[in-house]
């Protein structure tokens, strides 16, 4: 029970902190501030089947859409730190030390370039974005917002 709720815990603080760090330094325009009514939209549409687009313009618009987005976000954060947890405690035997959940942090970049960028109809690493360098960079600065957090919640519970 503890893993799962180390998972939890983890999985909230990373996605928190990546959340309050991506509102503060986006604000300089370095990179991209996470477009949760999007991520809303494209939940939304894997609830109907939909999941992948051509272009983010194809995603239809649902009431509560930030609501869902949220929610996708968070559940996102606690669905990757909550495996990784598990199977570090079941595997190694031994509570996940911070750096080890900073780098996993961090790998789940690949997440947002292989799997949510094509998706969306940003194709692999958001080379179709018009933003393009900025979306490349983006997810990459708030995944290690996340690793930072991940660690700090693996310290604190």
């Amino acid at each position: 029970m503890d893993l799962i709720m180390t998972g939890i815990v983890a999985g909230v603080i990373g996605t928190l902190v990546m959340d309050i760090l991506n509102s503060l330094v986006a604000r300089t325009g370095v990179f991209l501030k996470i477009d949760v009514v999007m991520i809303g939209r494209m939940a939304a549409g894997w609830t109907r089947g939909h999941f992948r687009y051509e272009h983010p313009d194809e995603m239809e618009h649902v009431s509560n859409e930030m609501i869902y987005g949220y929610l996708m976000h968070f559940g996102i954060g606690v669905g990757l730190a909550l495996p990784f947890i598990l199977s570090w405690g079941l595997w190694v035997g031994n509570p996940v030390p911070p750096v080890w959940a900073f780098l996993y942090g961090v790998s789940t970049t690949a997440a947002s370039f292989f799997f949510v960028y094509p998706s969306m109809g940003l194709g692999v690493c958001g080379l179709k974005s018009p933003e393009k360098i900025k979306a490349f960079i983006s997810p990459l600065a708030n995944h290690l917002f996340y690793g930072i957090g991940l660690a700090v919640g693996v310290v604190l519970v």
